[in-house]
């Protein structure tokens, strides 16, 4: 249901990705009055490479669903970070990562496209969602922290973001997810960016599973409560 396609930057570069259409998409019954949402995925770093395959690996069959397809009509945007590259350019094995000034080039690239899909396709500009896990939780942080009001809402998974600026986020809708037992990336990277929003003046929501370690992601969107929340948020 994701179809493979390429996005070519004015230099050259090259971004993988792969694009779920709407359930009732029709190009030979386009309507151009009719509006949908979408949602960028970012995935893990264990889905790195040039296959234009592995992004899928996680997540997105949730969204594939016949009763999520006709509940939730959108468009599922799921690009491929390349090998030995991050959506965001930090040693995650630092105590306190330096969060860095410039954007990696896989998120600008992945910034780009959605910049020419609200041009080009139909989609809500008020409801552009993103969501990612892990090394996509961080890039899902980065990409709110940069473009805040591009996006309508945020689902960022066991990832962890910049804390000394989160006042830039008080006014989105965030829903933050991460396993108590997590070693991978520790529950304290979600836990200081909610604390630092709630201090500004936000007011994101913070699951955070007992018990769990590193997969907080398989209960996030196995649940029809994340679902209903991230579709009922818009601009």
């Amino acid at each position: 249901m994701f179809e493979p396609r390429q996005y070519v930057a004015d230099n050259g570069d090259v971004l993988n990705y792969r694009l779920l259409k709407p359930a009732d998409y029709n190009p030979q019954d386009y309507d151009a009055s009719k509006k949908y949402p979408l949602v960028v995925f970012l995935h893990g770093a264990g889905e790195r490479g040039q296959d234009n395959t592995a992004q899928l690996k996680h997540c997105l069959a949730e969204f594939c669903r016949p009763e999520r397809r006709k509940a939730y009509p959108c468009y599922v945007l799921a690009p491929q970070c390349p090998t030995g590259q991050k959506w965001v350019d930090l040693d995650w094995s630092q105590d306190e990562p330096a969060y860095p000034e410039a954007v990696s080039r896989p998120l600008e690239l992945t910034l780009e496209l959605v910049d020419s899909m609200l041009a080009d396709a139909a989609i809500d500009n008020r409801q552009v969602l993103i969501a990612g896990l892990s090394m996509g939780g961080y890039g899902t942080w980065d990409a709110l922290l940069r473009r805040p009001k591009l996006f309508a809402a945020g689902i960022p998974i066991c990832g962890g973001g910049d804390a000394a600026r989160a006042a830039a986020l008080t006014e989105i809708p965030i829903w933050c997810f991460h396993g108590e037992k997590d070693a991978v990336v520790p529950p304290q990277r979600s836990r200081e960016m909610i604390d630092a929003i709630r201090a500004a003046g936000g007011s994101p929501r913070y699951t955070e599973y007992p018990g769990v370690q590193h997969d907080s992601w398989t209960r996030t969107f196995a649940n029809d409560e994340t679902f209903e929340w991230l579709f009922a948020q818009r601009k």
